[in-house]
């Protein structure tokens, strides 16, 4: 729950058979493995070997119930870019997988966001990119604290601080408006509005812009 609330896409499996067959089509950034997993293939160990060799290079961190550091230096020998020992607390597995993720997509790979407030302009890189007043506001609002999430109601808040008339009736805003300029900002500022690594979702509360 911790990791997709950091915006990353969770597959769980549950063996090393499942892994193998699964891996060339997943391509996963990063793989979380827990060494005591079984399988036919003798398990986390010889799954850790294979995905060294085979899958791709994917960052991998392992978790492991082992205490002792010929294990560790096992793990990290095999191909594993860090080693967690069981018990741990949650917060410490995502900073690690944030720290893989960091060296291994280090971030003047991404897109510079630029936000000039007096020319009211925006640029991602190198590419100006032109919004609309509403899109403006909301990417300033999650500009103004990065990393922060905004819940929907914040949102709709600060971009819709009154009604609008349509066809002469009042009209108010819905979660779905705000949805629907996140939707609009993504396809103008991501890579891959799909897959966005900018603008992300906290499924449950809300949008953050990415650190």
């Amino acid at each position: 729950m911790g990791l997709s609330e950091d915006g990353h896409h969770i597959v769980a499996l549950m063996c090393d058979e499942d892994a193998r067959e699964r891996m060339a089509t997943l391509r996963p950034d990063l793989v979380l493995l827990e060494l005591a997993i079984r399988g036919p293939h003798r398990g986390g160990w010889a799954l850790l070997e294979w995905l060294g060799e085979h899958a791709g290079s994917p960052g991998i961190v392992v978790l492991t119930p082992l205490g002792r550091v010929g294990d560790r230096v096992r793990a990290l020998d095999l191909g594993a870019d860090d080693v967690i020992q069981e018990p741990f607390e949650p917060d410490e597995v995502r900073a690690r997988v944030r720290s893989v993720l960091r060296r291994l997509r280090p971030e003047t790979q991404r897109p510079r966001l630029v936000i000039d407030d007096e020319r009211k302009e925006v640029w991602i890189g190198e590419r100006r990119v032109t919004l609309s007043p509403k899109e403006y506001s909301l990417l300033s609002l999650l500009a103004s604290a990065p990393g922060r999430v905004f819940s929907t109601q914040e949102i709709l808040d600060s971009l819709w601080t009154e009604p609008s008339r349509v066809a002469g009736h009042l009209s108010y805003a819905t979660g779905q408006d705000a949805q629907k300029y996140v939707y609009l900002l993504r396809k103008k500022i991501e890579t891959d509005a799909a897959k966005p690594d900018i603008i992300l979702t906290v499924r449950g509360f809300g949008y953050r812009l990415a650190i």
